[in-house]
C-alpha cells in the first residue's frame, strides 16, 4: 500500500448548476448495486422525502432483509417479478411481469408524488428484450428525460443499455474483483438477501 497526504484544501470548486433530479445508475459485475441504491433510498427517507421502490426480478412476495426493514420504515417497495430468469417457469409471463412493472414505475415516475424511484434490476428486463413490446429502451429513455424536473430515478443492474448511461447523470460500475461465491461460498442471509 502506498501511503497518501491528505488534501489541505478543498479538491473541488463549489457547482454553480441548478439543483434538479438526477438518473443515477448502479451497473456492472461486482456486488453492491441495490445496496447503493438502498443506501440513497434510506438517505432520502431520513431528509422526510417520498421513495419508492420496484424491483423487477423479485416476486411480490418476497421477505428478504430489505423488505422487512423497509416495511418498518415504512418505505414502499414492491416486488414485480417472478424470480430470475433461470427459477421462471414460463419467460413469457415473466416479460409480461416486466411490461405490467414498468407501468406502475412510470406512472409513479411520472406523478411527481415520489422524490426518488428506485428500479431495482430493471436492466435485466431491457437486456432479456422483455421490453421491447412496451416500446424499449426508446421507451425508457423518453420516460426519463420527460419526468418532472424534481424526481431523482435510480436504476440497478448489469449491462446497464448504453442509451440510459448517455442521459444519466451518475454512472458506477461495480468492478469485481474478488467474490465469496467464486470460492464456493454459498449466498448468506443478510448478506445476500
Amino acid at each position: 500500500m502506498q501511503l497518501e497526504m491528505p488534501p489541505e484544501c478543498k479538491p473541488y470548486d463549489k457547482p454553480e448548476g441548478e439543483r434538479r433530479g438526477l438518473i443515477i445508475v448502479n451497473t456492472g459485475d461486482g456486488k453492491g448495486k441495490s445496496t447503493a441504491a438502498f443506501g440513497l433510498a434510506l438517505r432520502a427517507h431520513g431528509r422526510s422525502k417520498p421513495v419508492k421502490i420496484f424491483q423487477f426480478m423479485k416476486v411480490p412476495s418476497a421477505r428478504f432483509g430489505e423488505h422487512r426493514m423497509f416495511e418498518q420504515l415504512g418505505i414502499p417497495i414492491e416486488g414485480l417479478g417472478d424470480g430470475f430468469s433461470w427459477k421462471s417457469q414460463d419467460l413469457e409471463h415473466s416479460a409480461q411481469l416486466a411490461r405490467d412493472g414498468w407501468q406502475r414505475a412510470k406512472a409513479a415516475i411520472m406523478s411527481g408524488d415520489y422524490f426518488m424511484v428506485v428500479l431495482d434490476e430493471f436492466t435485466y428486463p431491457l437486456i432479456y428484450g422483455w421490453m421491447e413490446a412496451a416500446g424499449g429502451v426508446e421507451e425508457v429513455v423518453q420516460t426519463l428525460f420527460d419526468r418532472p424536473t424534481h424526481v431523482h430515478v435510480v436504476i440497478t443492474g448489469r449491462r446497464c443499455p448504453p442509451e440510459i448511461i448517455e442521459l444519466a447523470d451518475t454512472v458506477t460500475e461495480m468492478t469485481l474483483v474478488k467474490h465469496a461465491f467464486q470460492a464456493s461460498v454459498p449466498a448468506q442471509r443478510g448478506i445476500e438477501d
